[in-house]
């Protein structure tokens, strides 16, 4: 019998060493979170999502603390949607998904896990990531350390507006 090791999700599941504030506040403030930004811009940011659904999984959000997409400008709604593109088209390269899953949750019932500051999630999808292991035991295996992937993104994320 082999053993999958993923000591990493025993933090999340404890809901241990999340930091003291918002996330996303942090990592456009340079005061935390350094080590999963990808590229911070005039209005928005992408960075690594630290407890992913698949290798790859990506966060986009304004730099304004702000919990819903009302609340942004034209120019934030128009410089956040460019860079989930953005996002999507260097996931396309570097990774060669078959698919996305794109969205956000808006409201803890929608599965909100920082509802106060809006974000969009970017998941790249492959045929057959879903298996066995994900429907009866709940665990996915990331093929990548999310160290390696960020620094094969971060490139792609230099000129980020």
């Amino acid at each position: 019998m082999e053993t999958l090791w993923a000591p990493w999700r025993m933090k999340y599941i404890l809901d241990e060493g999340k930091p003291a504030g918002c996330i996303f506040c942090l990592a456009t403030d340079g005061k935390g979170m350094d080590d999963l930004v990808l590229g911070v811009g005039a209005t928005c940011l992408v960075m690594m999502n630290k407890f992913p659904y698949n290798n790859g999984h990506l966060l986009v959000a304004p730099k304004r603390h702000v919990s819903g997409l009302h609340d942004l400008s034209e120019k934030e709604r128009h410089d956040l949607l460019f860079n989930v593109n953005k996002a999507i088209e260097a996931l396309k390269d570097l990774m060669h998904p078959d698919g996305f899953n794109v969205g956000l949750n808006l409201g803890k019932v929608a599965g909100a896990g920082i509802e106060e500051h809006v974000h969009f999630h970017v998941v790249p999808r492959w045929s057959g990531d879903t298996n066995f292991m994900t429907v009866f035991a709940d665990v996915r295996s990331i093929p990548e350390h999310i160290e390696a992937t960020c620094q094969k993104l971060r490139p792609y994320f230099a000129d980020i507006i």
